[in-house]
């Protein structure tokens, strides 16, 4: 079972999701419920036939409006979702503000993205890789502007090593996506590294040529690796779509596509740093092993193999006589033993060839050839083997012998008396 969690972690976990959802969103309908309050913010609703939804624009933003907000009035919103946590209540804050009748920019620029983005324009597959260290940069942008002053300026500090070209170009006004488009192509030719497209803030109707579409075929036909700064962090243009990286400001592509020198003269810093620790301990590891080489040497020298081996010899040569005369010992002992054993032995020997002879001579007397010729006394053979009386069986086939007559027989019965 799940755990609950607490109102607060819910309209968090809420607030969370939609502030970074909706992060701009662009809303047209009705005023309602206005209100100008004396510390210069505006509150009110705007609605459609179906919802309604609360507003509000802070003084910072609402002091830029043209014109006079009033109840009823239509008008295209450029804002984002923000929710107030405590209470749980959603709102649109307000950054810009339009009347509807002049929403066909806002309108002309979503064409124009789907359109573009339909014909792969947007893809990320697409996108060129920005070189690490860029030798040559172009800059297309107005020679005149704010914009080639603080690039410059970001440049200088952050990788002085870096060459522009600035390709001029007209950047607002009638004829200029012509221009701007012109001298996208001109630098293309360049061979430049990277090729930075921009400008400073303005209206919507100031950057409004980098939103045409002769300015997003030359970005998307370049080879060069292109950068669109273009207006302020706030504003996106069909340029930042289409070229490979979008920055915030013409300083942010600055930053974007140089490297940081200082954190280059901390990482050879720590580099240096690391390669005297490790050239000290490689010192000290050296030091160590020619330490522990003289000490072996010492230890192998030929002092030390002649000392050793004079004591060898010293120590061999009493181990050698304590061993000579424990062996004699030890040999005695045996020698005394064999004779011992052999004695008992020719004993035992003796003693048992005197019973086998005894053995022999009744065996001898008890066969003797003589004794078989006594009256009432036969031999009784098998198979030509001497065979006893009590070892017969019906139907055996034996011999009768004596010295002088075999009579053959077979066995027809046997009695036990």
């Amino acid at each position: 079972m799940n755990k609950p969690i607490s109102v607060s972690s819910l309209n968090a976990q809420i607030k969370s999701l939609l502030e970074t959802t909706f992060i701009k969103v662009y809303v047209e309908g009705e005023i309602s419920n206005l209100t100008y309050h004396n510390s210069g913010h505006i509150y009110f609703s705007v609605k459609d036939n179906g919802s309604t939804i609360s507003c509000v624009m802070f003084r910072g933003n609402a002091k830029y409006l043209k014109f006079q907000l009033e109840v009823g009035q239509k008008v295209v919103i450029t804002g984002n979702i923000t929710v107030y946590a405590p209470r749980g209540n959603y709102q649109l804050l307000c950054s810009k503000i339009e009347p509807s009748g002049q929403g066909a920019l806002a309108l002309a620029f979503e064409q124009l993205k789907n359109k573009l983005e339909q014909k792969g324009y947007f893809n990320p597959e697409i996108k060129k890789q920005l070189p690490k260290y860029p030798k040559k940069i172009a800059l297309v942008t107005s020679a005149t502007g704010a914009a080639i002053e603080d690039m410059k300026k970001v440049a200088h500090h952050r990788w002085p090593l870096v060459e522009f070209i600035l390709v001029p170009a007209l950047v607002q006004g009638e004829g200029s996506a012509y221009d701007i488009s012109q001298s996208i192509k001109y630098a293309d030719s360049l061979n430049c590294d990277i090729m930075i497209v921009g400008r400073g803030g303005g209206s919507i109707e100031d950057l409004w040529s980098f939103n045409e579409e002769i300015v997003a075929n030359a970005i998307y036909e370049a080879r060069t690796p292109i950068i669109s700064a273009v207006g302020h962090e706030v504003d996106y243009l069909i340029s930042d779509f289409v070229a490979d990286v979008r920055a915030a400001t013409p300083s942010n592509a600055i930053e974007i596509a140089l490297p940081d020198i200082n954190e280059h003269r901390i990482y050879l810093d720590s580099l240096a740093n690391e390669y005297i620790s490790k050239t000290k301990r490689v010192v000290e590891i050296k030091q160590q092993n020619l330490t522990n080489l003289k000490r072996l040497f010492e230890q192998n020298s030929l002092d030390s193999k002649f000392n050793f081996i004079e004591s060898q010899i010293k120590l061999l040569k009493s181990s050698f006589q304590a061993d000579i005369s424990q062996k004699i010992v030890v040999a005695n002992n045996e020698l005394n033993f064999l004779k011992t054993s052999f004695s008992n032995k020719i004993e035992q020997r003796h003693s048992q060839m005197q019973n086998q002879v005894i053995m022999l001579k009744n065996s001898y007397e008890q066969n003797d050839p003589k004794r078989k010729d006594k009256k009432g006394f036969v031999q009784i053979t098998k198979n030509n083997k001497v065979i006893s009386l009590e070892d017969l069986q019906k139907s055996d086939k034996i011999s009768l012998q004596t010295p002088t007559y075999i009579a053959s027989c077979t066995i027809d019965e046997i009695q036990k008396q």
